[in-house]
């Protein structure tokens, strides 16, 4: 491997000029990602010098900074190249067995860290906490699958119950099924959740009858059904948000002093 590969002779712009070979003359310090960050912050870094980091070298052709950049125009921007499939991003010109599996575990740590799960205790404010609680769990799911969020008096989470696996109908979930943690946790509160393997969160006419199904049987149990999301990769859909349910259910965030509740995981 050259020196002129190497992540500290990384230079922004590109200094390619009709072909001809980069200036190796020596740059400031500020030039080069690695001082950069150490001086002033990952903040201070384009995308394409955090990616340099990341690949720490170039490959025949190109020095790290140039493959960089080629990458995010490639995916269109860090977005795309999140989203980007495995096979992609190892079929990508300039990207070995090494450089793949580097850039995939770098994003797979960026999507841990946003998509962390709630911890018991913690309060559902929104969907989109239900949205993060779950994506990094169903992501790569297969099947529809059907879960409940057990909430106490200050919508805190209890625990998470999965009620069936397989095409959302009435048969699979049952309101029997639903409320039968929820009446053992003593429950004040639930959240319905599945997620559509396809991608596309908009709630199908069974989606639509189970939720209203569910929700008839929480007002007569006692326990508020607060909302049904739908989770689909980084989308979804929530019931409540569009306004097709649960229209008189109480805020998501309540201010009133909490019910004691308890149940183990």
């Amino acid at each position: 491997m050259s020196p002129r590969d190497r992540l500290d002779d990384v230079r922004y712009p590109d200094t390619r000029v009709h072909g001809r070979a980069p200036d190796r003359r020596p740059v400031a310090r500020l030039d080069r990602p690695r001082e950069r960050l150490h001086q002033r912050g990952a903040g201070a870094l384009a995308d394409a010098e955090l990616l340099a980091l990341v690949l720490r070298t170039g490959d025949r052709r190109r020095d790290v900074g140039s493959l960089a950049r080629a990458i995010l125009e490639r995916f269109g921007g860090l977005a795309g190249l999140a989203g980007a499939s495995p096979a992609s991003i190892e079929s990508t010109p300039g990207l070995g067995p090494a450089k793949s599996a580097s850039l995939r575990a770098a994003i797979e740590l960026a999507g841990r860290l946003i998509d962390q799960p709630l911890e018991r205790g913690q309060p559902i404010r929104s969907p989109e906490d239900v949205r993060r609680h779950f994506r990094m769990r169903l992501r790569d799911a297969r099947r529809e699958s059907f879960h409940v969020l057990l909430l106490d008096g200050r919508h805190r989470l209890i625990s998470t119950d999965e009620v069936s696996v397989g095409t959302l109908t009435a048969s699979l979930v049952h309101p029997r099924e639903v409320f039968r943690e929820a009446i053992r946790c003593a429950a004040a509160a639930l959240v319905l959740v599945h997620n559509h393997p396809s991608g596309d969160p908009s709630p199908s006419a069974e989606d639509r009858s189970v939720t209203d199904r569910l929700q008839a049987a929480g007002e007569l149990i006692g326990i508020r059904v607060l909302d049904h999301v739908i989770v689909a990769g980084p989308r979804y859909f929530s019931f409540r948000e569009a306004g097709e349910a649960f229209a008189e259910a109480p805020p998501i965030a309540p201010s009133w002093a909490a019910t004691k509740r308890s149940c183990a995981d």
